[in-house]
């Protein structure tokens, strides 16, 4: 099985928007392997710099991706889960239309054949999901199987980086163990790098193996437990620290 290996080197990462400033000088790297927490109060700009890592956003500065030999990767895949999805509730599409279309690359109407519909049922059952979602409307999913259903979609074809903005805020307490262990198995399995979006800190003590406070820059970044610790965490989470232990 092919192992993913792709690193992210930032630096110095930039985005100006109406005359204003959302993110200033970010340097951030990102190794194989690894699950950095991006981690801030709201506004800081951590979906900013998921989008710019998209390329979906103009910024200045530079964005490199490497493989293990240190060679760049003009078009790495990246998988993303959004914290939240703006569509038209009205459409006819299902999560069978969705899911086999990207896995096949064909139209819809063209139907989907056997192979596609048991590799769909499949991975949706890694994330917790019923064989039962794929003949459900995506405009009638309740928010905890839309967004099973879009990590599904960031994992088909299997991607070089992996983006979460938030992806457990409308899961429920089952589904959010059964998503972060899919989650942690696949940077286990493919060394694939991943920046995680989280306001719980318990998701992120548990989950993560390096953490980065956000606030318009990069305030602190080392491993968890070391971010943690630190006085600008504690600030900006209301943290007390009793002891060495976090309150």
């Amino acid at each position: 099985m092919e192992t993913c290996r792709c690193s992210t080197q930032i630096r110095n990462l930039t985005v100006k928007k109406h005359d204003g400033v959302i993110l200033h000088n970010v340097s951030l790297d990102v190794h194989h392997g690894e699950i950095l927490a991006l981690i801030g109060r709201n506004g800081a700009g951590k979906t900013t710099l998921l989008k710019a890592l998209l390329g979906r956003i103009p910024y200045t500065g530079s964005v490199v991706f490497s493989n293990a030999r240190g060679e760049k990767i003009e078009k790495p895949r990246i998988g993303y889960v959004p914290q939240n999805l703006v569509f038209d509730r009205s459409t006819p599409v299902t999560v069978g239309d969705l899911l086999c279309a990207n896995m096949g690359g064909f139209p819809v109407w063209l139907g989907h054949n056997k192979e596609q519909i048991a590799r769909a049922e499949r991975l949706l059952a890694q994330v917790g999901g019923s064989p039962s979602l794929l003949k459900k409307r995506i405009g009638s999913l309740s928010g905890g199987e839309l967004q099973r259903v879009l990590l599904v979609f960031a994992l088909e074809p299997k991607p070089d980086l992996l983006l979460l903005d938030e992806p457990v805020s409308a899961v429920d307490r089952k589904g959010i163990g059964a998503f972060y262990d899919l989650v942690t198995s696949m940077r286990a399995e493919h060394q694939m790098p991943i920046i995680l979006v989280s306001h719980d800190l318990n998701h992120v003590e548990k989950y993560a193996t390096r953490a980065a406070l956000l606030d318009g820059t990069i305030v602190v970044s080392g491993t968890v437990n070391e971010v943690m610790k630190t006085p600008e965490v504690r600030e900006a989470f209301g943290l007390k620290l009793t002891g060495g232990v976090r309150k």
